[in-house]
């Protein structure tokens, strides 16, 4: 024979005190009293009280045993219930866990959003302080114009520079032509009064 669980002394022992209210005593008081009526009753009459009596106590033990099997099943049924729960209560926690997990997930996403945001917002009024694009194309256009222009007007300076430095070279090689003819105008003079001179003389 196997050996007997906690359950199942348990479940005996409720079976045979019930809920505590003297089950015990009447399954005694139900075995002295069929003891005795097993005996020889003085009267029939006697006897027939006593056996009514049993009835009435083996009723009252077997409603406290009916009361506590159901009471049992009942217990059964709660702890079934409470391990439900139990694992529900777990679920719960575990998908709250997760959740939790998520919107920190979430809070960190939305902070990282609105600094980028900020940012943006920053960069936007930056870049309103200074004109758009096609107002820069049309200020690149007047500075290239201008440029252009200037490009010009340096050429042409530039041109006449060198036309003013030939004209210069000209004229320093035409006072400097100019300069050796009254060099050699001013020898040939000196040389003739040179020559002048001793003919005077002799007269």
């Amino acid at each position: 024979m196997g050996a007997v669980t906690d359950d199942e002394v348990i479940r005996k022992r409720l079976l045979i005190d019930g809920d505590g209210a003297g089950d015990d005593r009447r399954i005694n008081v139900l075995l002295k009293s069929f003891t005795k009526w097993w005996s020889p009753p003085t009267t029939t009459e006697e006897g027939f009280m006593q056996y009514q009596r049993m009835l009435g106590t083996l009723s009252q033990c077997e409603f406290s045993m009916l009361k506590t099997l159901l009471v049992y099943d009942m217990n059964i049924r709660e702890m079934d219930n409470y391990e439900k729960m139990y694992s529900n209560i777990e679920e719960n926690i575990t998908s709250a866990h997760e959740k939790i997990s998520q919107c920190k997930k979430e809070i960190q996403r939305a902070k990282r959003i609105r600094k980028n945001r900020q940012e943006y917002d920053a960069l936007a009024k930056v870049i309103q302080q200074h004109p758009d694009r096609h107002e820069t194309l049309k200020q690149l256009e007047a500075l290239d114009k201008d440029l252009q222009q200037l490009s010009d007007i340096k050429e042409n300076v530039d041109a006449k520079l060198e036309l003013r430095k030939k004209q210069f070279h000209v004229l320093l090689s035409t006072i400097q032509e100019l300069q050796q003819t009254l060099d050699h105008d001013d020898k040939m003079e000196s040389d003739g009064h040179n020559q002048e001179s001793p003919m005077e003389n002799g007269e």
